[in-house]
């Protein structure tokens, strides 16, 4: 596929899969890698939102899960919006994605605010069993036009 194609073609998807570092080098990879995909095709999700998400799934990731498999980030452009993933090889789910709003953690503590920002701020977000671990997702749907800054 070819960037002015998927331009022409709002219904168009693409995807982008790239395998990180399991270490805090990840981070700003993840983070330009997302911008980078959403900038180069005009998407019309957020970039800062998303970019901020994909950095707090890739630095729970590499903070929670141990060896040096490497993380997985996969990105995918979708008319209606972009979902994000992080694979990784802990099957253990997240805790702050499954649990109820009344057994939230203290905001105030130091760890455990990332998640509570990935369900505040996507449309829709969860974990799913893969075949080496679990994939923790996010989707950010489209800005209207009107509301994108100029």
């Amino acid at each position: 596929m070819n960037g002015p194609a998927l331009q022409d073609r709002p219904s168009a998807s693409a995807s982008w899969r790239i395998a990180l570092p399991h270490s805090a080098a990840a981070v700003p990879v993840a983070r330009a890698l997302v911008r980078t995909a959403l900038a180069e095709l005009e998407h019309g999700a957020d970039c800062d939102t998303a970019e901020l998400l994909t950095a707090e799934l890739v630095a729970n990731a590499v903070e929670h899960t141990t060896g040096d498999s490497p993380i997985e980030l996969v990105v995918e452009l979708l008319p209606g919006g972009c979902q994000v993933e992080v694979h990784d090889p802990d099957p253990a789910p997240p805790g702050n994605l499954t649990r109820p709003v009344d057994t939230e953690p203290d905001p105030w503590q130091e760890h455990g605010r990332g998640l509570l920002l990935i369900r505040a701020l996507s449309s829709s977000c969860g974990h799913r069993p893969t075949e080496s671990g679990k994939a923790v997702w996010f989707r950010l749907p489209v800005v209207p036009r009107q509301w994108r800054p100029a």
